[in-house]
């Protein structure tokens, strides 16, 4: 009399549990996949944030450190609204001036600092109209000035100091101030940058730098 084998598998039920299981691990597995590639994402944009900041101070200082001083000719001027500076070419030396400015405005919704750059300037001619354009574009800039113009970090509110007979002033409480006819005055000792970044930034809340001439002796 032969034997009969018996061959057994998994209930229906089993299966069932086997399948619950691994949804359950797939979908944990998946969780900790994403916080991992969030993590990895919140990480690279606040690296981000803190180069942009970097480049943009160090284009700050850069534009200070070229500034070129013309005879009964501005070189610096702070309106409250926009920083302009006339500086040397860093591209191309000897092939004329530029005219840069620093403000700040409303871009999306959002408070940005930016930065405006004229072409290179030949003639005096050329230097003053570029002058006044840089005011103009920190208020009404036109579809030229735009492109023109870098955004750099999102930014609340600034301000500016300059530093003369040792002591840090307001520019607009001195005779340095935006004229109908300009004054030349002599370039500050030091510039004071005063920025309040906007929240939601690797770095945010106020930042103080100051610039001073290099033919300044002491500290800061």
């Amino acid at each position: 009399m032969r034997r009969a084998t018996a061959c057994q598998g998994f209930t229906l039920i089993e299966l069932l549990v086997a399948i619950s299981l691994m949804a359950l691990m797939t979908v944990l597995s998946w969780r900790g996949l994403d916080g991992v590639s969030r993590a990895q994402t919140r990480l690279q944009q606040q690296s981000d944030d803190v180069l942009a900041l970097q480049a943009t101070l160090a284009q700050w200082g850069a534009d200070l450190e070229a500034m070129a001083e013309q005879p009964d000719t501005p070189s610096l001027d702070w309106d409250g609204r926009a920083l302009r500076i006339v500086r040397r070419s860093s591209v191309a030396p000897g092939e004329g001036l530029l005219v840069v400015a620093w403000a700040r405005r409303s871009v999306a919704g959002q408070g940005q600092w930016l930065r405006w750059q004229s072409p290179p300037l030949l003639t005096r001619g050329e230097l003053a109209l570029a002058w006044q354009k840089a005011q103009t574009w920190a208020q009404t800039p036109s579809e030229d000035d735009l492109l023109r113009e870098v955004r750099t970090v999102a930014l609340d509110q600034w301000q500016i100091f300059y530093y003369r007979g040792n002591a840090w002033s307001n520019p607009l409480s001195s005779a340095d101030s935006a004229t109908a006819t300009p004054v030349v005055a002599a370039v500050p000792d030091g510039v004071r940058l005063v920025l309040a970044l906007s929240p939601g930034q690797a770095i945010s809340g106020t930042l103080t730098r100051d610039w001073v001439r290099g033919t300044i002796g002491g500290g800061k």
